[in-house]
C-alpha cells in the first residue's frame, strides 16, 4: 500500500484526484501500476485501477490475472469493481472508503452479488494515510478556488 500511495501522490501532482493501484502476482511482485489519469488522458476511463489491470495483463500475456493482488488507496467504483471481476483478481485490498461511488462497501457491494468471480476483500489498509491524501488535495482544491 506504501507504493500504491506513492502513486497517488504522482496523480496528485498533476492535479489528478489522488488514487494509486498496484497488481502483484502470487510470488510478490508488482505487475502492473496506475494512478488516475482522466484530466491528463481526457478519459473516463482512466481511474488507477484500470491503468494497473491493464498493465498487469499486458506484461504477464494474459487477461486472467487469478493469482495476482489489486491494491489500491480507495475503495473501486463499480467500473472499477466490474473490471476486477472480470480481470479474475484474486484479491482486493483497499484503504480508504469512498463514500459517495463505492461499490465494494459503501454506496454499494458488488462483490455480494452472485457474478461469476468474486475477490477476497481486504479495507482500511493504511486507511487514515489513504484518506489524509484524498482531504489534502481537496482541500487544496477549494483553497485555490
Amino acid at each position: 500500500m506504501e507504493k500504491a500511495l506513492a502513486l497517488a501522490e504522482k496523480a496528485a501532482e498533476m492535479g489528478e484526484i489522488p488514487v494509486g493501484a498496484l497488481v502483484v502476482d502470487g510470488g510478490g511482485e508488482i505487475v502492473g501500476e496506475g494512478y488516475n489519469m482522466r484530466e491528463v488522458l481526457l478519459s473516463p476511463l482512466a481511474h488507477a485501477e484500470i491503468i494497473a489491470i491493464d498493465a498487469a495483463a499486458k506484461r504477464l500475456g494474459r487477461r486472467r490475472l487469478s493469482d495476482c493482488t489489486l491494491y489500491v488507496t480507495l475503495e473501486p467504483c463499480p467500473m472499477c469493481a466490474g473490471a476486477i471481476m472480470n480481470a479474475g483478481l484474486k484479491r482486493l485490498v483497499y484503504g480508504a472508503f469512498d463514500e459517495k461511488n463505492g461499490a465494494c462497501a459503501s454506496v454499494a457491494t458488488l462483490f455480494d452479488e452472485k457474478f461469476t468471480h468474486i475477490p477476497a476483500v481486504r479495507s482500511r489498509v493504511l486507511e487514515k494515510r489513504c484518506g489524509e491524501v484524498l482531504s489534502g488535495f481537496f482541500k487544496k482544491l477549494r483553497e485555490k478556488n
